[in-house]
């Protein structure tokens, strides 16, 4: 189903499958097992140009639309998760503030070796004390007299934080009283402190760690944007995140209704394929339909972004119904494959750990749930 795409993004997303089912697929189960950070697979996407999709060419980026990006990121989740989140944290909330809000001398410096997967970005929002209720940041930055800043404070649960490739992470920090800015943290400075890797339930191969920062001196240039619009700045930055986040939820529910379709069709019970009883007919259908209407949510939120339209409420209700999918589809898939599913050396069972993040990754189902609320007049302060 090409669900209006345009050849050259039905191009793109049969160029992604073939690479995700041919270089990915085949070591998933073993980097899952192993919490081994796919560098091999990020490399081989930056040369296919797949780790700045959304970056204009003149800065080193493929220039390709919103849509094309969730797409992508779609097909890569069809797959595994982990390598889905590294490039959409990478691209989404990595790379594309500085390319948002940066000056020219900010972008000139960074996006290019981003854009090109040289070098991995993070986003450091949340916190110990600071997820759902970002504006609680702790993390201090205090002004210096060359325009410069001292930072100091910690981060939580942030992607791509401590690879070997890891070029910088753009942190909010308080820079006054009642006053976050964003700035733009070298990986290599000196006080820039990640923790070691986070146990993870799913997304195994993707690199988590807590983050310090220990008297980390920065010049003026760190600064993203005006002095206290860091706030304004990263609720923007997320927005675009639900959609690639959104499109890893939908991704994941494919991936997993494709292994549930095909063991259906395979695996044989009381004499027939289980696809042969009709209680496991309905099941599919409903999860075939679910996804169906999911990509359509989804697909409309990129389409309007991509057509400069307010896309927040939309964005939060594809990113809510599609990391509830992928939740319930994972669940089902697991369910019908009986006692394998349960086995870890089961694609499906590796779906169904990586499932639950979604609904708390990138704001929570509450958060969303407020987005909505707000957009439709159905909120009070």
């Amino acid at each position: 189903m090409n669900e209006d795409l345009t050849p050259q993004q039905v191009l793109l997303r049969d160029t992604v499958r073939e690479f995700a089912e041919g270089e990915i697929a085949p070591v998933a189960e073993e980097m899952d097992r192993e919490a081994r950070f796919p560098y091999e697979i990020v490399a081989k996407l930056g040369e296919l140009g797949l780790m700045g999709m959304p970056v204009p060419e003149a800065l080193g980026g493929a220039g390709l639309d919103t849509l094309s990006y969730a797409v992508a990121v779609e097909e890569l989740a069809r797959v595994d998760s982990s390598v889905a989140i590294t490039v959409a944290a990478h691209t989404s909330l990595g790379t594309m503030p500085i390319v948002m809000f940066g000056d020219d001398a900010q972008r000139e410096r960074w996006v290019p070796d981003l854009a090109a997967g040289r070098r991995l970005g993070a986003f450091g929002l949340t916190e110990p004390d600071a997820g759902s209720d970002a504006g609680a940041t702790r993390t201090r930055a205090e002004p210096q007299a060359d325009g410069g800043w001292v930072v100091n404070g910690s981060k939580m649960f942030i992607t791509n934080a401590g690879t070997d490739i890891t070029g910088c992470c753009t942190i909010t920090a308080r820079t006054g009283p009642d006053e976050i800015t964003n700035l733009i943290v070298p990986a290599d400075a000196e006080g820039y402190a990640p923790g070691p890797p986070l146990r993870k339930i799913g997304w195994r191969a993707s690199d988590t760690r807590p983050l310090a920062f220990d008297g980390v001196r920065l010049g003026a240039d760190a600064r993203l944007g005006p002095r206290g619009e860091g706030f304004h700045q990263f609720l923007r930055v997320l927005d675009g995140g639900r959609i690639s986040v959104g499109a890893i939820g939908l991704g994941l529910a494919q991936g997993a209704f494709e292994l549930a379709l095909r063991h259906a069709k395979e695996r044989r019970q009381f004499g027939r394929a289980l696809v042969g009883f009709q209680a496991v007919q309905f099941q599919l259908a409903e999860m075939a339909t679910e996804i169906a209407a999911a990509r359509s949510l989804l697909y409309l939120a990129a389409r309007m972004k991509d057509a400069g339209e307010r896309f927040t409420k939309t964005a939060a209700m594809a990113k809510l119904v599609t990391g509830r999918l992928a939740q319930t589809v994972a669940e089902r898939a697991l369910h019908l494959h009986g006692g394998y599913g349960w086995m870890e050396e089961t694609p499906v069972a590796r779906f169904y750990r990586d499932a639950k993040i979604l609904d708390i990754g990138e704001g929570t189902v509450e958060v969303q749930k407020m987005v909505i609320a707000r957009a439709i007049g159905a909120y009070e302060d």
